[in-house]
């Protein structure tokens, strides 16, 4: 009996040692026009505050995320990328120490036809507890992900400042 509870308390451990954040939201789009606005820079530099990837988006391909003016906010690279249903990012912070310190987190992002509308998923993981990265994208990716869902919806994004502005 007690080697039972010893082995759930391990479990139980491993459940607690990664840090998720996942956002679901439905859109009023297509896969291949939400696929289009997540990759393409036109587009993700209207609700991305300014900032845009550089990406061939293949799988196995390096990944980065920069601001208006190039620095690089965040780089990885591409563990899948199956258009339009499904992509994963090899995310890293790049910009705050205490960010990058806490090494790669992985981007994955799910788009599913559901009736007239696609539903969007983006998990978010580090696999590590209390993640100060996760607590940041966990604070940005709704701020970003509205913005997408209301511009694919309206033609206009929702917030269209820069970020650093």
């Amino acid at each position: 009996m007690h080697h039972d509870k010893h082995e759930h308390e391990h479990e139980h451990a491993a459940v607690q040692a990664e840090s998720v954040f996942v956002y679901v939201t439905f859109i009023g789009t297509t896969p291949d026009d939400l696929w289009t606005a997540l990759t393409s820079r036109a587009y993700t530099e209207r609700y991305w505050f300014g900032m845009h990837h550089e990406c061939d988006w293949q799988a196995g391909s390096p990944w980065s995320l920069r601001f208006a003016d190039g620095r690089i906010a965040d780089s990885g690279a591409i563990q899948q990328a199956d258009a339009p249903r499904a992509l994963v990012i090899r995310w890293r912070n790049m910009f705050r120490p205490e960010l990058h310190a806490e090494g790669d987190s992985l981007c994955t992002i799910e788009i599913e036809p559901v009736e007239q509308a696609v539903k969007l998923t983006v998990t978010h993981k580090l696999p590590q507890p209390h993640s100060l990265f996760i607590e940041a994208v966990a604070g940005g990716w709704p701020r970003i992900l509205s913005n997408l869902k209301t511009l694919l919806e309206t033609g206009e994004p929702l917030m269209p400042l820069v970020a650093g502005e």
